[in-house]
């Protein structure tokens, strides 16, 4: 009688959730159809030194074809982190991310190579196709090493054990990664996370960010994180930096990098960022990217 009642409560589901359980079957085929045909566009961001107007590395970014189940890179993402496919995702992103920056890399006369940052998704290690060993594997391929990789930390959905997650993140660490904490200062999780990791790298949400030069309860934050990160041997990455008076302050404020289109936009070939040192005749608006 229970296995009976078991299935009648499943048809009862299937039969309520039909619409969105055929809408999510679509986006699933979709997802394979982006992957199968490799429609992503891989986009390089240069991240500068605030202070030496070098760029250390890039940050590695995947945009998906708008299509009509994901008309915008948001809800192409968003779909990833709460799917049971995060795994073989991410698999298939590091090999296009990789292989996209070697042959960046080889096209450059100017960019020997750096750091390279990469989003992780931390769902990705509930998925139950996760292997350890496969971001490895595609750095011998692409004749790089771990010191050269960041695996920057988004957390876009909740994680559930969080006791295997820091495991996990010790475990890359050990092998020679290292790590950032994306939209550091936006919420519990993420500081949370700050203390458990001790990241290498604290990235700034650009919403920090935006207009610090006269918002001083962003200036209070910021100045506490830099001190957090003076203490615990963490750099801090200034993301989103738009127009020369944000750029201003938080070089007087003691951060470390940036990041953002008044330093470089995201460009399909690596192209060197650019610290802007005149002022704008109208300081408010984003600073235009040279290069």
């Amino acid at each position: 009688m229970n296995g009976l009642r078991d299935v009648l409560h499943y048809m009862k589901y299937l039969k309520a959730n039909r619409s969105y359980l055929y809408k999510e079957s679509q986006k699933d085929g979709e997802l394979r159809e982006l992957m199968k045909k490799e429609q992503m566009t891989t986009f390089f961001q240069p991240i500068l030194s605030l202070t030496q107007c070098e760029t250390i590395g890039f940050e590695i970014l995947n945009r998906p074809k708008s299509t009509r189940l994901f008309p915008t890179t948001e809800t192409f993402y968003d779909h990833i982190g709460k799917s049971r496919k995060v795994f073989a995702f991410e698999r298939f992103l590091r090999n296009l991310s990789l292989e996209r920056y070697e042959e960046g890399l080889k096209g450059s006369d100017w960019y020997n190579g750096g750091l390279i940052f990469l989003n992780i998704q931390p769902q990705i290690l509930e998925d139950p196709f996760y292997r350890s060993g496969h971001t490895l594997e595609l750095l011998n391929k692409y004749h790089l090493s771990p010191d050269q990789v960041v695996l920057e930390l988004t957390e876009k959905e909740t994680v559930t054990d969080y006791c295997q997650f820091v495991r996990t993140i010790e475990n890359y660490r050990h092998q020679g990664f290292r790590i950032a904490v994306d939209d550091a200062g936006t919420g519990y999780n993420s500081l949370k996370t700050i203390l458990s990791l001790q990241p290498e790298f604290l990235k700034l949400d650009k919403s920090l960010i935006r207009n610090i030069h006269i918002n001083p309860a962003q200036q209070h934050l910021v100045e506490l994180l830099v001190n957090f990160a003076g203490q615990s041997n963490t750099e801090i990455i200034a993301e989103g930096i738009e127009i020369l008076p944000e750029l201003l302050y938080l070089q007087k404020s003691g951060v470390h990098f940036g990041q953002g289109y008044a330093l470089g936009k995201p460009k399909i070939n690596l192209e060197p960022g650019i610290l802007p040192t005149a002022p704008t005749i109208q300081q408010e608006r984003p600073v235009k990217a040279l290069g």
